[in-house]
């Protein structure tokens, strides 16, 4: 199975991007209402050249982002 039917399978949804890669992410529920969103970019070849996470309150709001690759920056208010 190749690195992009991979991802497609680990993350539903994606985008192109110009540069030719993409952007996956997938959604989690949380018990409290919030919704984690796991995002994970890749050049044209599929290789990740990104991978971070935002956090939405029970609004839908976008309250924080943790950028995990290429370094953890550990969690950021917005």
């Amino acid at each position: 199975m190749s690195t992009k039917e991979q991802n497609e399978r680990k993350f539903p949804t994606w985008q192109h991007l110009k540069d030719g890669g993409r952007r996956y992410w997938l959604d989690v529920r949380g018990h409290s209402g919030w919704k984690a969103r796991y995002v994970k970019e890749v050049d044209a070849r599929e290789v990740t050249v990104r991978f971070y996470q935002e956090i939405y309150d029970e609004n839908g709001l976008l309250v924080e982002v943790h950028d995990k690759y290429p370094v953890d920056l550990g969690h950021r208010k917005v």
